[in-house]
């Protein structure tokens, strides 16, 4: 199969003519080797609009709303970004040619450890896998221009809002208890936080942002 005509479809075909206008977003995600992010017996399809699994409760996003959300968080090169939930880290690998550090945490601790050693074959040392839980976010690092959480939320606790600098900002998919999802992108500005709904979107709940029985958003 031939990887680079697959990037150069996907772009043309699915994110350019569906509202991905920022050419630098573009230049990341059609130059990235996604194929190399998922499992071997995906990378035929490593290219089609649709998540794909790539280990228990982990998911690599379709490249369409995982372009918009990118798109949205506006990231800027001297900035500073929180991946939460790395998997295989496409997504941090997509920032990484957008900011100067990327910050990619990862629960799944032989996830973590496979991610890193991909990452340092693909030569993207601007991206720091941390194993941690998620739901805590890294505020050590913090705090960050840019916050993305890699999948679906049923509820956002937050010590992850707390992590953005003034001026940051949050994307995600938030998912309702009847499975609707929506993106997000959340702000910080001088007077507090805000909210913004950005388009409908389907994808998997991150096992740890799992709503709580009893929670009200």
């Amino acid at each position: 199969m031939n990887f680079e005509d697959a990037r150069r479809i996907m772009v043309e075909s699915q994110l350019r003519p569906n509202r991905v206008t920022n050419e630098a977003v573009l230049a990341a995600m059609g130059t990235l080797p996604r194929e190399q992010f998922v499992p071997e017996a995906q990378r035929p399809v490593a290219y089609v609009d649709e998540d794909l699994a790539i280990a228990p409760g982990r998911c690599i996003m379709e490249p369409l709303i995982l372009a918009r959300l990118v798109q949205a968080a506006a990231p800027k090169p001297e900035e500073l970004c929180l991946v939460v939930g790395a998997g295989t880290g496409y997504t941090a690998a997509v920032f990484a040619r957008l900011c100067a550090t990327v910050f990619a945490l990862e629960s799944d601790g032989a996830l973590a450890s496979s991610t890193s050693a991909l990452l340092s074959d693909l030569v993207l040392d601007n991206i720091v896998i941390v194993e941690g839980a998620l739901a805590e976010g890294l505020p050590k690092q913090g705090p960050y221009d840019v916050i993305m959480v890699n999948g679906g939320v049923g509820m956002l606790p937050d010590a992850l809002t707390d992590q953005l600098a003034e001026g940051g900002r949050m994307v995600t998919v938030m998912v309702d208890e009847a499975g609707v999802g929506r993106a997000v992108l959340i702000g910080r500005g001088a007077t507090g936080i805000s909210q913004r709904v950005l388009f409908d979107a389907s994808i998997p709940v991150l096992p740890e942002f799992e709503k709580e029985a009893g929670f009200v958003f």
